[in-house]
């Protein structure tokens, strides 16, 4: 691929910016030589303004969302995307989130340009457990568990049965809760159904990909082996 192309596609500006840049010298291989807008050099040889170039398509990322930032790019208000570089919200593919969290749902948040690697992590059939930590209004009652566990649970609007989640206790108001399945506010609609009020959420873990090591609003790039923890492997 074309140099300024590649670069346009990894979102370090329009392809006039792009053209400007080159001239400037501002290109480089890592021998530091200057490149030239139809170079054809391998990704991991270019340096853009002396730094490696961002990932190829197939970039993933997490990222520890604070509360207040909404999973949109056009959206009002604080988005996922201010607390990335800006260039990504620009690359081709797009970047998108892998899946979503409400505004005031805190914790892990992937994102990827791979189209197929989204789809596979959120697809009903892949049952990629997501692990929720949850503040109650109310004391648990101490049936919540069999409820959630049983296949059987109704909620209001939807047309089928969720999956079983498995709920652990961690005080009288503070509860883990696993789910196998992601729907629209889940966490919250559930304890809702017990009569009860989620004060905070937050997940903190993607099949046994956990946020250990960074911290709020931070993040980082993923590995092979990171995405093998994605999966439970």
């Amino acid at each position: 691929m074309r140099l300024v192309k590649l670069l346009a596609n990894l979102g370090y500006g329009t392809r006039k910016e792009i053209q400007t840049v080159i001239r400037n010298g501002w290109v480089t291989d890592r021998a530091g030589n200057a490149l030239k807008p139809d170079a054809r050099n391998d990704h991991d040889d270019i340096l853009f303004d002396d730094e490696p170039l961002d990932p190829a398509q197939g970039m993933v990322l997490l990222l520890n969302k604070p509360v207040g930032y909404t999973c949109s790019t056009k959206d009002q208000g604080k988005l996922v995307y201010d607390l990335l570089p800006d260039r990504f919200r620009y690359r081709k593919p797009v970047l998108s989130t892998v899946g979503r969290l409400d505004r005031e749902t805190s914790g892990a948040l992937l994102f990827t340009d791979d189209g197929t690697l989204l789809h596979r992590i959120i697809s009903p059939k892949a049952e990629v457990p997501k692990v929720y930590e949850a503040m109650l209004d109310r004391p648990l009652k101490g049936d919540e568990g069999v409820l959630f566990a049983s296949g059987g649970m109704m909620l209001e609007s939807d047309d089928k049965p969720l999956k079983p989640a498995e709920l652990e206790v961690l005080g009288e108001k503070h509860a883990r809760l696993t789910l196998h399945e992601g729907r629209y506010h889940q966490v919250r609609r559930m304890f809702a159904a017990t009569g009860n009020h989620v004060n905070a959420l937050a997940r903190i873990r993607i099949g046994n990909l956990t946020l250990e090591g960074l911290e709020e609003g931070k993040w980082r790039l993923l590995d092979a082996g990171d995405l093998a923890k994605v999966f439970g492997e």
